[in-house]
């Protein structure tokens, strides 16, 4: 949930610090006459951006590798405890194939529907972690020079100081949630002063098009049924 936070924007520059060539030409920046250097910078910036609003799977990553890990070291332990002829730590290698090949025989129903269920779950999460772009709280603004990153609680910061104004409320009676494709206004009114939906609707429509946002999500705005007493 994103409200009114300390502003927090993050500028991303491609790394083209200018270097006097000997033919006098300035590598890395894009200059007349000298086709593809603005596309390496398009591409530079393209990939820092990504970096910047998308988040790391690099936790995913490394859970799934210390359960492989895990596996692994526990079959070479059994395995190692039957080779010299001392009793299993939890179960015996060769017992277990026997156990796994005699599915669904020797378990019940509805343990076998559990653990079904509980290994499909992980199986759904690790999947859909490794195909679905992760995204970090934050959306893209137009600029001409650079790539601008800001996060959502900034955008919704400067929403919420938008609706305060059009509803003529104070600033605990709004509340503004930020998310990829969506902003919900939360407006509770001061008792005896009817509020009009549609001009905080306007308001906060038009902030989000003077700020421009990529993507561009959509407004809907919430005024709470019960008021609250006016100083």
């Amino acid at each position: 949930m994103s409200h009114a936070q300390t502003p927090h924007v993050r500028r991303s520059h491609p790394d083209t610090a200018p270097a006097q060539t000997a033919e006098g030409d300035t590598p890395g920046v894009y200059t007349p006459g000298t086709p593809g250097n603005g596309d390496r910078i398009d591409v530079g910036l393209q990939r820092i951006l990504k970096r910047e609003t998308r988040s790391s799977r690099a936790g995913m990553a490394a859970l799934a590798a210390a359960l492989v890990i895990a596996a692994c070291l526990y079959a070479l332990l059994e395995s190692a405890l039957r080779a010299i002829g001392q009793p299993p730590w939890l179960i015996d290698p060769q017992t277990a194939a026997e156990r796994l090949t005699a599915l669904p025989g020797g378990i019940s129903p509805l343990l076998l529907g559990a653990l079904g269920g509980v290994v499909a779950m992980v199986g759904l999460m690790f999947f859909l972690n490794a195909v679905l772009p992760g995204r970090k709280s934050r959306h893209l603004l137009e600029d001409p020079r650079a790539g601008v990153v800001v996060d959502d609680e900034v955008i919704a910061s400067a929403l919420a100081r938008a609706a305060r104004t059009a509803a003529n409320v104070t600033q605990e009676q709004v509340m503004v949630v930020v998310s990829q494709r969506l902003v919900v206004v939360n407006v509770r009114p001061t008792s005896g002063v009817p509020l009009h939906e549609e001009r905080i609707l306007a308001a906060v429509e038009d902030e989000l098009q003077r700020m421009a946002p990529s993507p561009m999500p959509s407004v809907r705005v919430n005024v709470a049924a019960s008021g609250v007493i006016g100083a």
